[in-house]
């Protein structure tokens, strides 16, 4: 009988597999993109919704620090009123979870009521909290009295008013801000005097600011809607636009606007009007329904 070699098998130890933890699932690179360029788009329009917004802000001496507090109020307030979980009541935690603040701070904003006053306001304002301090801190008044305050010197002088009640903020800068709103008047001698008892910035008209909050409201809340809605259900947004006209074609493009634009308001208001439910209707749901025609020059 032959006998064949048996083959030579190598003895080899295999050791235990080690515990495999689930590697953290990113989302594919695509999806990342994408999320990026959503994010990087709305950075941008907001810098484009904002500028007109904070540029009324500052005419009207309304700080960052007050606008925050605003800003504050409306996430909360949208958060609780709009990002509901069906059949589940809204809570500080959940709120604080979408919106990014503090549960302590959720609970504080959502008690506020909205400024109202200029008080409210202007209490950010470090120019503000300046002419507050000239007219009660003693070291600064006389028998009741501002006193005239030099720009240098030993004392209570106007830089030292301006350490105690501003901060960090640059004297020349305060004084700049005040001179322009008529607050201070300086001297002959170079003494600076105090001409009102309350900063008061110069303000738009009322009712030109509130026609702004409703005719921008309106406008975002259209193209906001627009963003998630349907092609059947997508509402009136349209722009004619040029970037080439030039400046002093501007004038007669304004007066066809208004001519042209006068007739199909009018027309689509008598509608309105026509198909508008009486007051003294119930059972029957109510909406607010417009259609707004502006004219936008954009400097180059």
């Amino acid at each position: 009988m032959s006998h064949y070699p048996q083959p030579v098998v190598a003895s080899i130890h295999h050791e235990p597999e080690p515990h495999r933890v689930a590697p953290f699932r990113t989302p594919a690179s695509a999806d990342r993109a994408a999320t990026e360029r959503t994010y990087r788009a709305i950075s941008e329009a907001l810098t484009r919704i904002m500028r007109p917004i904070v540029r009324m802000l500052l005419r009207n001496g309304v700080t960052y620090q007050a606008f925050a507090e605003t800003l504050k109020l409306v996430f909360v307030q949208v958060a609780s009123e709009e990002f509901r979980i069906p059949g589940r009541k809204q809570s500080d935690s959940r709120i604080a979870v979408i919106t990014g603040l503090s549960r302590k701070e959720v609970k504080r904003v959502a008690a506020l009521a909205p400024a109202a006053d200029a008080a409210a306001y202007v209490r950010y304002n470090r120019a503000a909290r300046v002419v507050s301090g000239w007219t009660e801190d003693p070291a600064f008044v006389t028998a009741g009295v501002p006193r005239a305050l030099a720009l240098e010197g030993a004392g209570a002088n106007f830089p030292e008013l301006v350490r105690r009640f501003s901060g960090d903020a640059p004297p020349r800068a305060v004084l700049d801000e005040l001179e322009r709103v008529g607050a201070v008047e300086r001297r002959d001698d170079g003494m600076l005097v105090l001409k009102v008892r309350s900063y008061q910035p110069l303000t738009d008209d009322p009712d030109r600011v509130a026609a702004l909050g409703r005719t921008a409201s309106a406008l975002l809340e259209t193209a906001e809607h627009n963003l998630g809605a349907s092609e059947v259900d997508q509402r009136l947004q349209r722009q004619v636009v040029s970037r080439d006209l030039p400046a002093h074609s501007v004038a007669r493009f304004q007066h066809l606007t208004a001519e042209r634009a006068a007739p199909v308001l009018a027309s689509l208001e008598a509608w309105l009007d026509d198909h508008a439910l009486d007051p003294g209707v119930a059972g029957v749901e109510r909406v607010a329904v417009g259609v707004g025609v502006y004219l936008f020059v954009e400097d180059r």
